[in-house]
């Protein structure tokens, strides 16, 4: 397979556009973070709380190594142009597939936050339903109660 100039150019913006969702992930979560830490310092340490930050700390490892693959995936195109302008075509075949993978496993990274992402609106949804379920129980039990009144 021949590379050519523009082979490792088209990664470009995809690449870009890529560490741009990843720092907006970043930001969001670090936002998510000053929250947390501001609802820890006021005493609403409940166990959910703790489960967030655990979360938090596992996706802000996830977000920087996305991030790391994704610089390195450029630096890997940036190398290749390179490689091929001086042509060292054997050199910028193994850089741009090293790029690649490093790209795949990137997104790979990027797949795995998600997911810890979803399940930790689902800690948050929780922690939203139990009350919920509980008061459906009082309620039922606060009519059971009424029911025994009206039949005395």
């Amino acid at each position: 397979m021949e590379i050519t100039f523009t082979t490792p150019a088209l990664l470009f913006p995809a690449i870009s556009l890529l560490l741009l969702a990843y720092t907006n992930r970043f930001l969001a979560l670090a936002s998510l973070v000053r929250k947390l830490h501001d609802e820890y310092g006021k005493g609403k340490e409940n166990h959910i709380v703790i489960q967030q930050i655990h979360s938090l700390r596992y996706r802000l490892r996830l977000v920087r190594y996305m991030q790391t693959l994704g610089v390195f995936s450029f630096v890997c195109a940036v190398i290749t142009m390179y490689s091929i302008y001086s042509q060292w075509m054997e050199v910028s075949r193994y850089i741009f597939a090293i790029g690649l993978l490093s790209l795949l496993v990137s997104l790979i990274i990027s797949l795995v936050e998600i997911t810890q992402s979803t399940k930790a609106l689902e800690l948050e949804l929780s922690d939203i339903e139990e009350p919920e379920k509980f008061k459906f129980l009082t309620d039922l039990w606060a009519g059971k109660e009424k029911k025994k009144d009206e039949n005395k």
